[in-house]
C-alpha cells in the first residue's frame, strides 16, 4: 500500500506551527499555576480561581466561580476547535479514508485501551475507577511541540502520523465524556439543544451568512447540552460537526464570477478613488469578495480565526486554574497514591505499549504500511510523546474525581507521566531521528 505523503506546508504546516507556538504558552501557564499553588501566593491563587462571576436576570441571579466558567464556558470554544479539527481529517485528511485510517486511528485505540486497563488493574472499584478515562489522552500541543524540536530532522510522515493519531485519540476522548463522564440526562435541555443545533444544520443549507445568527445559535445549543446534564463542552463538538469544510459553490463557478468581474474592473478605469463614486465598480468588487468567501471552507475559516484564540488564551487560562496542585509526591505512595502512581504507569508505558503495540499489529496483518521514511524505533519515540497527557487528562480527571484529595492525586500523576513521557519521547527521537545535515554544508 503506497504511503500518504502530504505536502509540507499549506493547512498541515499551519496546524503544526499553530500547535507548536500553543505549547509554549500552555507551558508557561502550567508552570505559573504550580508556582502560585505552591508559594505564599496559595491563598490569592485560590481567592481569583474561586472568584464569583455572573449575570441577573428578572431578580434572579446565576454564578459560576470564575474556573468553573473557564471548564464549562470556555472550554466549549477548546472543544469546537477540537471538533473542526476532526470534521476536517474526516472529511479530507488523513482520515477520510480507511486506508489513511486505519494505522492512526488502530494506534489511537491501542493507546487508549492499554492504558486504561493498565489503570483498572490498580483501581477496578471504589470512587478511584472512575479515572480510568485519565490515562487515554494525548495532548497535541505538547507532543508536537517536542517533535518540533527536532526540526527537518523529523521525517514529514511520523508528524502525519503523530498529529493524526492525536486527533483520533481526540475524538476517542470526546466519545469517552459523552457515554461515560454524564450522571444524568435531563430530555427537555437535550430537545432544545437538538432544536438548534437544526437550526444551525438548516442555516447552513440555505446560504444563511450573517455570522451572529450562528453565533447566537451555537451559544443556546450550549446552554440546551449544559441543561441537559451532557458536560456543556460536548456542545462544542457537536456544533462543530455540523459546520461545513468544504466551499459553498464550485471552482468553476468562482472562477467564472472571478474572470467575469475582473474584466470588468480591468475596462472600467479603476483607481483607489473612482471606485467611491462608480457603484459598479464597487459591486463587481463586492461580489469578488462573496464569491472567494463562497468559495473558501467556512470550518477552515472558522479554525483558522480560533486557533489563536484556543492555543494562546482559552487553553492556557485553564492550565492556570487546573494545574495549580500542591506539589506532594509522597501522593504517588500509598493510599490515594495507587490513582497517581497507575495514571503514570498507563502513560507512560501503557501509552508506548498501546500505539507501538497496535501500529505492529496494523503493519504485519499488511492493511497498512508505514508512512514513508518512518522506521519503527521513530514510532517507539512518537509513541513515547504520546505518553503526554496534560489538557484533555487533567479535564476528564476534574469530571471524574469529586473528592479534591483524588483530584489532586490525579494531577501529580498526569503532570509527572507528561514530564517523563516527554522527556524519553525526546532521548529516543533523538537518538533514531537522522542527524543534522552537517555534513553535506
Amino acid at each position: 500500500m503506497a504511503a500518504h505523503k502530504p505536502e509540507n506546508g499549506g493547512v498541515f504546516s499551519w496546524f503544526i506551527h499553530s500547535q507548536v507556538a500553543g505549547s509554549v504558552v500552555l507551558l508557561s501557564a502550567a508552570v505559573l499555576a504550580l508556582i502560585l499553588a505552591n508559594t505564599p501566593l496559595r491563598d490569592f491563587y485560590k481567592t481569583v480561581a474561586h472568584l464569583d462571576l455572573g449575570f441577573v436576570i428578572a431578580g434572579a441571579s446565576y454564578t459560576l466561580h470564575l474556573d468553573h466558567w473557564v471548564k464549562d464556558g470556555l472550554m466549549a470554544i477548546f472543544f469546537f476547535v477540537v471538533g473542526l479539527e476532526i470534521k476536517r481529517e474526516l472529511v479530507a485528511g488523513e482520515l477520510s479514508s480507511f486506508d489513511k485510517a486505519i494505522l492512526p486511528v488502530g494506534a489511537a485505540v491501542g493507546g487508549a485501551l492499554v492504558p486504561a486497563l493498565i489503570y483498572l488493574s490498580f483501581n477496578s472499584s471504589g470512587p478511584e475507577a472512575r479515572g480510568w478515562a485519565v490515562p487515554m489522552a494525548t495532548d497535541i500541543a505538547f507532543a508536537l511541540g517536542v517533535l518540533a524540536m527536532f526540526g527537518k530532522r523529523v521525517p514529514i510522515g511520523l508528524k502525519v502520523f503523530l498529529t493524526a493519531l492525536a486527533i483520533a485519540d481526540d475524538l476517542l476522548a470526546v466519545i469517552v465524556i459523552a457515554l461515560f463522564y454524564t450522571a444524568k440526562i435531563d430530555f427537555v435541555g437535550l430537545i432544545v439543544a437538538v432544536a438548534f443545533m437544526a437550526a444551525i444544520f438548516g442555516a447552513n443549507r440555505f446560504g444563511v451568512r450573517p455570522g451572529w445568527i450562528y453565533f447566537v445559535l451555537a451559544f443556546g445549543a450550549w446552554a440546551g447540552v449544559l441543561v441537559s446534564g451532557v458536560h456543556a463542552t460536548i456542545a462544542g463538538v457537536l456544533v462543530a460537526l455540523l459546520v461545513p469544510v468544504t466551499g459553498r459553490i464550485e471552482p468553476s463557478d468562482f472562477l467564472e464570477r472571478a474572470r467575469t468581474r475582473l474584466g470588468a474592473l480591468e475596462t472600467s478605469g479603476l483607481t483607489k478613488r473612482s471606485m467611491i463614486e462608480d457603484h459598479d465598480q464597487l459591486n463587481a468588487i463586492d461580489d469578488l469578495h462573496e464569491a472567494a468567501a463562497d468559495l473558501r471552507p467556512p470550518g477552515l475559516t472558522l479554525e483558522h480565526a480560533l486557533h489563536p484564540v484556543q492555543s494562546f488564551l482559552v487553553v492556557p487560562l485553564f492550565a492556570l486554574f487546573a494545574a495549580g496542585v500542591p506539589l506532594n509526591l509522597g501522593a504517588i505512595g500509598g493510599g490515594k497514591g495507587t490513582i497517581a502512581f497507575a495514571i503514570i504507569l498507563g502513560l507512560v508505558a501503557g501509552k508506548l505499549i498501546g500505539v507501538t503495540g497496535a501500529s505492529y499489529l496494523i503493519v504485519k496483518s499488511g492493511r497498512a504500511s508505514l508512512p514513508a521514511g518512518v522506521t519503527w524505533p521513530q514510532i517507539v519515540g512518537a509513541s513515547m510523546l504520546a505518553g503526554i497527557g496534560f489538557t484533555m487528562s487533567i479535564f476528564i480527571a476534574e469530571l471524574g474525581f469529586i473528592d479534591e484529595v483524588m483530584v489532586n492525586a490525579a494531577k501529580i500523576g498526569i503532570l509527572v507521566a507528561s514530564v517523563t513521557a516527554g522527556i524519553l519521547g525526546y532521548l529516543m527521537l533523538n537518538r533514531v531521528l537522522p542527524k543534522a545535515n552537517a555534513d553535506a554544508t
